[in-house]
């Protein structure tokens, strides 16, 4: 392995600190507490480019790659989680498909005003019965004159109540092989496409809903490239993207480790800061080495997307590792802070939340381990 992080990246890592720290974390609390996400921010997002940092310049992107795409996923979250996840459902789930398999009249009309901030995508993908397992879609789309006609139902779809669009699978033939199910842009609002605001317990600015599609039309320009079967696709960005949301859980972690650290050096008790009582040591030395060792992973795992060589067992290595460090550094930040932990005004209760949403979303742990677990050739 060659990898070095370059000039471009730390010029990169500077410029989302600095677009974090002014623009995003002063709307963090309202957000939090109202459950919503400034629609202004898509554009404020778009005009920075950082919509688009990793599509190539002439479809209107930063011609960028994975690993600057992960370092913005990792300061994003280092502030905000809920800012992130929107961000991510719009510029990669709902768009990279367009981008990787649209027609040239629906990369026109759907994914570079995407790319810069003029139109909200959202991804329909999990359902109600099935989650995100795709060989159990239930959503149908009948062929009928002049398009498709789709029933059927989708949840936790982020960015849904706002978007301008919503990319949905659907199976348009009923047997379970790949070449039945394939993607549709509708567009909002469509008659029959009704969105439900979901309330959270994390990433609650991230704004999610449950759609119910009934006897929507959709027509033929709006067939993802203008053919049926397009499940491939769709994996090959559910496997990218487990990269991409293992950064984001990195900037959980190391949001609430530094947290964790500035607060045990201030909190004094019995006349010395709590740093220096070894238990409390102890953990952060743990959040550190943890938070290190996941960073390397995830960075490793982006450097394998740009060299074409991803597989689907380190993808889920990768996702597996940084999630549940997360989900135990945000936890000793809690224990660290105490009583405060719980309250607020500090921020590593948020944390720990959004943090729990990832050992779940993108593809549970459990999920994660089979996948793992398959590529030892072990039958499940």
């Amino acid at each position: 392995m060659d990898f070095n992080f370059s000039v471009e990246h730390g010029q990169l890592r500077e410029t989302m600190r600095r677009f974090c720290e002014q623009q995003i974390a002063p709307l963090v609390w309202e957000s939090e507490e109202s459950e919503t996400f400034p629609p202004h921010m898509f554009r404020r997002l778009g005009e920075m480019g950082l919509l688009g940092v990793r599509y190539p310049e002439a479809d209107g992107g930063g011609g960028m790659d994975k690993i600057a795409d992960c370092i913005i996923r990792e300061e994003m979250s280092f502030v905000s989680q809920a800012y992130c996840s929107s961000w991510s459902a719009h510029t990669h789930l709902a768009i990279w498909p367009i981008w990787k398999a649209g027609t040239p009249e629906q990369k026109e009309r759907f994914f570079k005003p995407a790319v810069r901030g003029e139109k909200i995508a959202a991804f329909g993908l999990s359902e109600p019965e099935g989650g995100s397992n795709i060989r159990a879609l239930r959503t149908r789309a009948e062929k009928v004159p002049g398009g498709y006609r789709l029933n059927g139902a989708k949840l936790y779809i982020t960015n849904s109540p706002s978007a301008a669009f919503v990319l949905a699978a659907a199976r348009t033939r009923p047997e379970l092989t790949p070449d039945a199910i394939s993607l549709f842009i509708v567009e909002l609002p469509s008659k029959g496409f009704t969105v439900s605001k979901l309330k959270k317990e994390g990433i609650r600015s991230s704004e999610t809903g449950l759609i119910y599609i009934e006897d929507v039309f959709v027509p033929d320009d709006c067939l993802l490239g203008g053919r049926e079967g397009t499940y491939p696709v769709i994996l090959e960005s559910l496997s990218e993207n487990r990269v991409g949301v293992a950064a984001s859980t990195l900037g959980i972690a190391r949001g609430a480790f530094e947290a964790a650290l500035r607060y045990a050096k201030e909190r004094h008790v019995a006349g010395r800061p709590i740093a220096q009582y070894q238990a409390i040591a102890h953990k952060l030395a743990d959040m550190a080495a943890d938070i290190e060792a996941a960073k390397w992973l995830v960075y490793y795992g982006a450097w394998r997307v740009d060299q074409d060589n991803l597989d689907a067992a380190t993808a889920a290595k990768v996702k597996l590792v940084s999630s549940e460090t997360a989900v135990r550094v945000t936890e000793a930040a809690i224990r660290i802070f105490g009583g405060a932990g719980i309250m607020r005004e500090y921020p590593v209760g948020r944390f720990h939340r959004d943090a729990l949403v990832y050992v779940i979303g993108e593809g549970t742990s459990e999920i994660q381990r089979n996948i793992i677990a398959r590529s030892l050739e072990i039958k499940l």
